[in-house]
């Protein structure tokens, strides 16, 4: 009993925090239907960059102010929390009417006063990195201010508030660019818009904070000055990578950031063991992965989910989205999408691989072949020219160039087998459904309108079994003419 008791009387009540993300802004200078936190940068929509390193500061819950398109900014941030595991709960708090960052942080009161702590991250800053808002928290905690923001020192900070420190070094306060003097426009260290605040103390600003300009709105830069006037403390950390505090406001900015996402991927993917031929030619996604001693050439573009296996070689010239590559395989000049090619496969140059494909192992789809929802099974080769649509290639095929499996009747689509060991001649015509038997075998040009048994040749338009002699043995050639229709008075 006397335990409880000094739990509640003597102890403080146990340090929490929340982290308030602000994502209901319109972005109308991205000139864009889409809400600006949902464009995609490297290959994600901006605000999943600030849910993860949000996530990773391990918060005690997390709450996202939205407004502008808010269901359909609710449905991806709950679609981007599944997909990365962010067990956290998250709420969202509705901004009525888009009257500034100050109004803003107003509506989520409620959410904000489960904490003692809560850091304030701005949407559209995907830049952010976990090092620097844990070192932010770490500063704020460590000197015991009622405030602390994020700030860098840009070569150019046009365009950015200002920050204006005290002989001591707190911050005195941050003018905006519009209204500094020639003195305060002079100054290169310009707020990131990631704070950390004592719960208290924001409450009690955001009580004071007064509307401003012909919109009515408030800004949350203007509670600073009014914790301070309450002599609460202010400071700044000043963040080592400058680039952190780019926001994004137009599709400018919008590029901008995206190189510097595609860097740091090409980085950590160098960093891992693979070799970048050409940096500045190749481009990656987030969420790429690729092998140990993978080469990855010039001018080669990996997007959405590819994984590349180890020991592989991609590019010049790829395209690669959704792909599944396994080890020791070689991509080159080709676009694949949505399929997967198993190991020590050839693929290229200028092949097509479309989405519910399975490729190999050991096989290769060549010079301008396409494959479409198809499998080509082991060591099977479709080497020129040739189209490949729904269609199952078992082990060991040769497809021969110009070969088409011609699946599509007008209103459905139908399905073709060729059987391991088949010998597809150049040219042929395999109109589904239809079945190439084991070890059968066409002739150059064919047309296959039915089943082939196993071990049969067949050749001709329409595909007819190869003549035998009598007595069996070698197959006698073809007359000329031989399956060509008859005309109508019965000539070939």
């Amino acid at each position: 009993m006397m335990s409880d008791t000094m739990n509640r009387i003597g102890r403080k009540p146990a340090r929490s925090t929340g982290v308030l993300i602000l994502a209901a802004g319109q972005g109308t200078r991205m000139e864009s239907a889409i809400p600006k936190i949902l464009h995609p940068v490297g290959g994600r929509p901006i605000i999943y960059y600030v849910l993860r390193v949000a996530n990773a500061l391990k918060p005690a819950a997390i709450g996202v102010v939205v407004g502008h398109e808010a269901e359909d900014v609710k449905t991806e941030i709950l679609k981007i929390a599944k997909d990365c595991g962010i067990s956290r709960p998250i709420q969202f708090i509705q901004q009525k009417k888009l009257l500034g960052s100050g109004n803003a942080v107003l509506e989520a009161v409620p959410f904000l006063k489960k904490f003692t702590a809560a850091m304030v991250l701005c949407g559209d800053t995907p830049l952010l990195t976990y090092e620097s808002l844990l070192s932010l928290q770490r500063v704020h905690e460590e000197h015991k201010a009622q405030a602390t923001l994020l700030t860098a020192r840009l070569s150019n900070p046009k365009g950015y508030g200002r920050i204006v420190r005290t002989p001591t070094g707190d911050v005195l306060k941050i003018v905006e660019e519009s209204v500094a003097s020639p003195k305060e426009a002079a100054i290169n260290e310009i707020n990131s818009g990631a704070y950390c605040f004592e719960v208290a103390a924001l409450l009690s600003g955001l009580g004071q904070l007064s509307a401003k300009g012909p919109k009515g709105e408030h800004f949350l830069t203007d509670i600073l000055e009014l914790v301070r006037t309450k002599g609460g403390r202010i400071i700044a950390h000043l963040s080592g990578n400058p680039e952190e505090a780019l926001g994004i406001n137009t599709r400018v900015q919008l590029a901008a950031a995206e190189r510097i996402i595609n860097r740091r991927m090409l980085e950590r993917l160098m960093l891992s063991g693979v070799t970048i031929v050409d940096p500045a030619s190749t481009h990656v996604d987030a969420d790429i992965e690729v092998g140990q001693d993978s080469v990855v050439e010039p001018f080669t573009i990996l997007r959405g989910r590819t994984k590349v296996g180890s020991q592989c070689r991609v590019g010049p010239f790829c395209f690669l989205e959704n792909a599944q590559v396994g080890n020791e395989c070689e991509v080159s000049l080709s676009r694949l999408r949505d399929c997967r090619v198993l190991e020590k496969c050839v693929i290229g140059p200028y092949s097509n691989i479309r989405p519910e494909s399975v490729i190999g192992p050991r096989a290769k789809v060549g010079n301008f072949s396409e494959v479409k929802a198809s499998r080509v099974g082991f060591g099977s080769k479709v080497p020129h020219l040739s189209y490949i649509g729904d269609t199952d290639i078992r082990e060991d095929v040769n497809v021969g160039a110009g070969s088409i499996t011609c699946n599509y009747d007008g209103k459905v689509k139908h399905k073709t087998v060729i059987e391991a060991r088949a010998f597809i001649g150049s040219g042929t015509m395999m109109v589904a459904p239809v079945r190439i038997g084991k070890g059968s075998s066409t002739g150059a040009g064919s047309v296959v309108t039915h089943d082939v048994p196993d071990g049969v040749t067949v050749v001709g338009v329409p595909a007819r079994p190869l003549p035998i002699r009598s007595g069996g043995g070698t197959p006698a050639p073809a007359k000329p003419g031989a399956g060509r229709p008859l005309d109508k008075a019965g000539r070939k």
